[in-house]
């Protein structure tokens, strides 16, 4: 797959607060990317500075092959930005948004109809096209930031935070549309995220920390860099459990061990057969990955 984004050497400082130090990553065409930080981390700065709406201080950007500093429209042509908070007009109607905003494409008339009914397969939200966003639920409103996103056709999604406060049978919509269109499109979406879930499921993963990377690589070679595995242990006693001589804590009616890896497990199941009748194996967590790399717990909030 070619690179779709590449972000070189990129820094952004506002006063003594360095927000980007020196960060480089790729992201590959049809890719679903997850980027990672706490509040503060840097995330909103270089998705600014991506579609052009903030002036870097060093490094070099390229969308598609193209500099957002030489070619601003043409790239934001190929975006599309779905943002922590909503850009809807509260006044408008849904249909009245959405024809706004097609209009700053040249999309209208049949063409924008056409558009519509597309992405209303997708995301259901044809019975909505009257009501003032303003009367809008949060998990409705959503969805049409989404279809704002999506009107032009963009070849990269980006989500800041897109689920933020839905409801789960809302988040399982938009998931299942943004998978469609991955998979019938070939579009590239970046996603900024607080559901570990959600991460776990990227091809591709960078965690920020202060600005520069702290880890990346796929959420499998994460797990195994920066978490163990976990044996779950049902039906024995806790000085049996002692005797293996590994940590563990004991959890309602089990007990959970910790062990390197996959290898060690299987060498303690193999050595400790009469023990082991009653167990599973678990892989360590992204919450788990994004802790040991950076220290620090991911929670949902604001940030620059």
């Amino acid at each position: 797959m070619e690179n779709i984004i590449e972000i070189n050497h990129l820094s952004k400082a506002f006063g003594e607060v360095k927000a980007v130090r020196d960060l480089s990553f790729r992201v590959k065409e049809g890719e679903l990317f997850a980027f990672l930080g706490v509040n503060g981390a840097g995330k909103s700065t270089t998705i600014n500075i991506m579609c052009g709406q903030l002036a870097k201080d060093e490094g070099s950007v390229y969308i598609c092959g193209m500099n957002p500093d030489r070619d601003a429209d043409e790239v934001k042509r190929n975006l599309g930005v779905v943002f922590q908070n909503s850009v809807l007009d509260k006044s408008l109607t849904v249909r009245d948004n959405l024809i706004s905003r097609a209009a700053l494409y040249g999309i209208a008339g049949n063409e924008l109809e056409k558009r519509l009914t597309e992405l209303d397969r997708l995301l259901d939200f044809r019975d909505l096209m009257k009501r003032p966003v303003g009367k809008l639920s949060g998990g409705q409103r959503r969805r049409i930031d989404i279809v704002r996103a999506l009107i032009h056709s963009p070849k990269i999604l980006i989500l800041d935070e897109p689920t933020t406060g839905l409801d789960p049978q809302t988040r399982k919509l938009l998931w299942d549309a943004i998978s469609m269109m991955r998979k019938e499109q070939h579009m590239t979406v970046f996603l900024t995220t607080h559901y570990m879930e959600e991460a776990a499921d990227a091809d591709f993963v960078v965690i920020l920390d202060s600005g520069k990377i702290a880890a990346e690589g796929t959420p499998l070679t994460l797990k195994n860099n920066y978490t163990g595995d976990f044996i779950t242990l049902y039906g024995v006693n806790e000085e049996k459990i002692k005797a293996l001589g590994c940590p563990y804590v004991p959890i309602r009616d089990a007990y959970r061990i910790s062990v390197p890896d996959t290898g060690a497990a299987t060498k303690l199941i193999v050595e400790n057969p009469e023990l082991f009748r009653d167990y599973e194996i678990t892989k360590g967590k992204m919450d788990d990955v994004f802790l040991a790399a950076t220290g620090k717990k991911l929670t949902g909030g604001m940030e620059r």
